[in-house]
């Protein structure tokens, strides 16, 4: 045996030693639930055969034995739930071998140089790890198929071993690291069958799971009151047992987390570090893409239909804006990972998807409102439409605040100008209070600014939060119905599952809807085109360049009421204020 596979047997006792602890708490609730039933067995048996006889043996025979049928039908009860109940399953996409035959030949290369069983599967998610994800109950996937050896045995089911967890894969790994880059990232997760396959190891963690599941079904709302009555106790069960196993499984996953590492370490070990660079890398420039760029066409109702390729080009523009270019030039000439894919399009596009259902809430198809975009249509569909949308918000409650035009004398009957905004934020209130907001927002999210900017603040908190309650309240299926299945990838009332960011703050929504004031008088008035930035999302190009000066010019105008700096920029850019924007 090697070193690295003794090094990595090392790790595993204490993680079996761990899982038969978990293991320890199952069997004494199993004793617990059998005692009063044992107790009973005795009295019977003795007062059968004429050894416990007497009226207290009597009277202890007629109390115990319901005693013990009560308790057995509260422990089968609470086994049924635990053993019924759908542990959860991360969403992902699935990968067929079909679909991969590279990927999976790689990775059952890498299981046998690491001596481990290969994963049953492959799937993709949309983030940023990598993990191994057990998937054998019975919910999770059809039943196997039926083999036929002979004319005897048919129509009997073969027995099968346990089936191998599935491989989780991070869909942007797969679009920005290298092959061997991917291989040496993956070694210690696949090295983790190993530990998974292990018979003491797997019941404690099917054990784990289904308790989590039950604790999980009984905390579900929408019941009956005897539902709710008969569910709460086997919720406290569940949960006293869970609360027994919890340190006992943390440690197993631990010692199996640490075998697995030592065994992977006689596989691409030195390039390992590399690829640990490029997962810090790699997050980074997810997480811009979504917060920055994807979200913004979320919230139009368009959903980009390549997130993994424009990671690709956020990281190459992050690299170059930080000048990390110089060790990535060699690196990019490589075979990316994504080659290992025989459709990176349709893969893409698919963790595209479930990118926007987790991360904002959006339908599993698509819909008038809910539509793919691709990069090259991205500035027309999503920050033309999102720059005039604000806009037209704006003047909307300008003109529920009745404030008038600039200039009474150029008045244009549908034509709103950038200059009513302008002049309403830079002049003197001399109008009365503006009524209370029926939601009151933070004050802190109005400090700092004018009287009128915190006014005009507050009412666009308002507005949006009134239409983000208005969109909610619309079912999100397909055909306009709400799933009742309870499994979160069908029932979009569970969405989004992981929230990209907080909500905006009033200033931020004010600057966002000032600013898209600006672009469309820009757009409309010299010629500028909106464009996108991979680290930055919506940008506006004037004459090809991009406009990186506007955000503190508007900043200061909120804060200070003070138009001079704004008023130059527009007038170095020729754009005219008074002259009336085309609103969506």
């Amino acid at each position: 045996m090697s070193m690295s596979g003794a090094g990595g047997e090392q790790g595993a006792p204490g993680a079996r030693a761990r899982a038969l602890a978990v293991l320890r708490v199952r069997s004494r609730a199993l004793a617990v639930a059998l005692l009063p039933a044992a107790a009973a067995v005795i009295l019977l048996v003795g007062g059968s055969t004429g050894h416990l006889t007497g009226p207290g043996w009597d009277l202890a025979r007629r109390i115990v034995t319901p005693l013990a049928v009560l308790v057995l039908l509260l422990a089968a009860g609470v086994a049924l739930v635990v053993v019924r109940a759908r542990p959860a399953v991360t969403p992902t996409v699935p990968i067929a071998e079909e679909s991969a035959p590279d990927l999976y030949r790689m990775v059952r290369d890498l299981a046998d140089r690491l001596g481990v069983p290969a994963p049953s599967a492959i799937a993709l998610t949309p983030d940023c790890d990598s993990w191994l994800e057990d998937r054998t109950h019975p919910a999770h996937a059809p039943p196997p198929p039926e083999e036929h050896d002979d004319v005897a045995h048919a129509g009997r089911p073969s027995r099968r071993a346990p089936a191998a967890p599935v491989l989780v894969i991070g869909s942007p790994f797969l679009w920005w690291m290298r092959v061997a880059e991917l291989r040496a990232l993956l070694a210690p997760v696949v090295a983790g069958t190993g530990p998974s396959a292990h018979p003491d190891i797997a019941a404690a963690r099917r054990f784990v799971r289904g308790l989590d599941a039950a604790v999980a079904v009984t905390s579900a709302p929408d019941r009956g009151p005897v539902s709710r009555a008969v569910l709460a106790g086997v919720g406290r069960v569940a949960r006293l047992l869970l609360h027994g196993s919890r340190v006992h499984a943390a440690e197993m996953e631990r010692g199996v987390a640490a075998a697995a590492a030592e065994r992977a370490k006689a596989v691409d070990y030195g390039l390992r570090i590399v690829a640990q660079e490029q997962v810090g890398l790699a997050y980074a420039g997810w997480d811009r893409l979504l917060t920055r760029v994807a979200l913004p066409a979320w919230r139009m109702g368009r959903w980009p239909a390549r997130l993994n390729a424009g990671v690709v080009a956020a990281l190459t523009e992050l690299s170059r804006r930080d000048r990390l270019a110089e060790g990535f030039a060699s690196r990019l000439g490589e075979r990316p990972a994504c080659d290992l894919l025989e459709e990176p399009g349709a893969v893409d596009e698919a963790t595209s998807l479930l990118a926007a259902r987790l991360f904002h809430g959006g339908p599993a198809e698509t819909g008038p409102d809910w539509s793919p975009v691709h990069w090259g249509d991205y500035p027309e569909e999503v920050v033309d439409r999102k720059w005039r949308a604000d806009a037209a918000r704006l003047h909307r409650i300008l003109d529920a605040l009745r404030v008038p035009p600039a200039d009474e004398e150029t008045r244009v009957p549908d034509g709103p100008t950038l200059a009513r905004v302008l002049t309403h934020l830079t002049t003197a209130p001399d109008l009365p209070p503006a009524p209370v907001p029926a939601v009151a927002p933070d004050e802190d999210d109005l400090g700092g600014g004018t009287a009128r900017s915190a006014a005009l603040a507050a009412r666009l908190t308002v507005e949006l939060a009134r239409e983000e309650s208005a969109a909610a309240a619309v079912p999100a299926g397909p055909q306009g119905t709400a799933a009742s299945d309870p499994d979160p990838l069908r029932d979009d009332r569970a969405l989004p599952l992981f929230p990209l960011q907080p909500p905006r703050t009033g200033r931020e929504l004010l600057a966002d809807h000032i600013t898209a004031m600006v672009c469309c008088a820009a757009m409309d008035t010299v010629g500028a085109v909106p464009g996108l930035d991979w680290l930055d999302g919506p940008t506006l190009l004037v004459g090809g360049a991009r406009a990186t000066d506007l955000p503190p010019q508007v900043l200061t105008l909120i804060e200070d009421g003070d138009p001079a700096g704004l008023g130059n920029w527009l007038t170095r850019q020729g754009i005219r204020p008074e002259k009336p924007v085309r609103l969506a």
